[in-house]
């Protein structure tokens, strides 16, 4: 991954054509976002690019959304607000499609604020008749804590990192709802955002690849969303996420290995359920296989006469050095992922060796609460919990 998103770092930049300017149009579901969606709407108003229109769908929202809006934009003919009830993100999304005139649209979740030139960055790109989408990049943007800045770290190393090396392999798994650019027609001819799964995005994405549309990433487009800021709602998050990744991962299994998809199903696919399936599954049981084996050898030393002796020194000092080795490869694929990264905060690597030791085995937890809720052909709701009918919100 670090090689690819290097050789990628290095190509070219796409020079601006001025002469380029299609009509854009932005897409912002909203459910119960008093906080923040006066903010999401001004952000995307400040963009350094001429816009028609700013859609918003409150989807039956139960709190002040409707109002905040109304309020702050009702002589603003710029920004269109759509009210309906409750029917879930992909049918906030479609009701807003259904009213966009412009050939690309933007869609931005209700709690994301984008920075003033991410609109003409991801728009250069559609001079390209080839390209179908284009993924924006994801900051997190309240790090005022260490699990913010945990998510931060995650988002940097991991997620960016990925999209930087399938970006040169176009095979981009997921262009995010937080921040990512659409040409208008490719997303109707898919018939918009099917309610399927939980991860309307990564769904949409699949079937605009798998129809033979170029997926690109846009380092300069960014987007700095609200992570969540208790362990119980970022393991409800991360359910919802990686259910819906699930359900993506088995509409679109028959891509698998397929010559005719090319990387999409000899790349993407396999490396979601090898990577964020698979190998997660057996982490747990090293992590803990290790640490059982200290803590055996502890006590085999200072209790010799009652605990056998099943490890040497050489034994424990070895496993220590694998562990430090892994450590420090993890250590230096964050770095490359830092170096990548313009005018970043380079002290969030302080907290990694916390991150590994706490927030990976919350992602466990959230890993086995998906698997198992799949296997027994649950439904999980986007509270993250299980719901007799799937009805995803447009929560972000």
């Amino acid at each position: 991954m670090g090689l690819l998103a290097l050789v990628e770092k290095l190509l070219p930049a796409l020079p601006y054509d001025a002469s380029f300017q299609p009509r854009v149009s932005v897409l912002i579901p909203a459910f119960n976002e008093e906080e923040s969606i006066v903010g999401t709407v001004e952000a995307a108003l400040r963009s350094n690019y001429p816009l028609q229109e700013v859609i918003v769908v409150n989807d039956g929202s139960r709190d002040q959304t409707g109002l905040r809006l109304q309020v702050a934009f009702q002589n603003d003919l710029r920004v269109i607000v759509l009210s309906q009830p409750n029917r879930g993100k992909p049918a906030a999304l479609d009701a807003g499609l259904a009213k966009v005139t412009g050939d690309v649209v933007i869609t931005i979740d209700a709690d994301t604020a984008i920075d003033p030139d991410a609109i003409p960055n991801l728009v250069r790109h559609f001079a390209d008749a080839r390209v179908g989408a284009v993924a924006g990049n994801v900051k997190v943007g309240n790090r005022n804590s260490w699990l913010t800045r945990w998510q931060a770290l995650e988002y940097i190393t991991s997620q960016i990192l990925e999209k930087r090396a399938f970006d040169l392999l176009n095979c981009i798994p997921v262009v995010p709802g937080a921040i990512g650019a659409w040409r208008t027609q490719a997303v109707r001819d898919c018939g918009g955002h099917s309610p399927d799964t939980l991860a309307e995005d990564t769904d949409l994405t699949f079937t605009l690849r798998r129809r033979g549309w170029r997926i690109l990433y846009d380092e300069e487009a960014i987007g700095r969303t609200q992570a969540p800021e208790s362990a119980g709602a970022l393991i409800r998050q991360r359910v919802r996420w990686t259910f819906g990744t699930i359900q993506a991962l088995s509409k679109h299994r028959d891509t698998l290995m397929r010559p005719r998809y090319g990387t999409l199903g000899f790349v993407a696919l396999p490396n979601i359920f090898l990577f964020q399936i698979l190998l997660p599954l057996f982490s747990p049981v090293i992590d803990l296989l290790f640490l059982g084996s200290l803590a055996l050898w502890g006590l085999a030393h200072l209790h010799s006469a009652r605990i056998p002796q099943l490890w040497t020194s050489a034994d424990v000092e070895r496993s220590v050095v694998f562990f430090i080795g892994f450590m420090l490869i993890d250590l230096i694929t964050c770095v490359v992922a830092f170096a990548l990264e313009k005018h970043e905060d380079w002290w969030l690597l302080t907290a990694l060796v916390l991150q590994r030791f706490y927030y990976r085995q919350m992602m466990y937890v959230v890993l086995f609460r998906s698997l198992l809720h799949a296997a027994q052909g649950r439904m999980v709701n986007w509270k993250g919990g299980l719901a007799e009918v799937q009805r995803p919100t447009a929560a972000a």
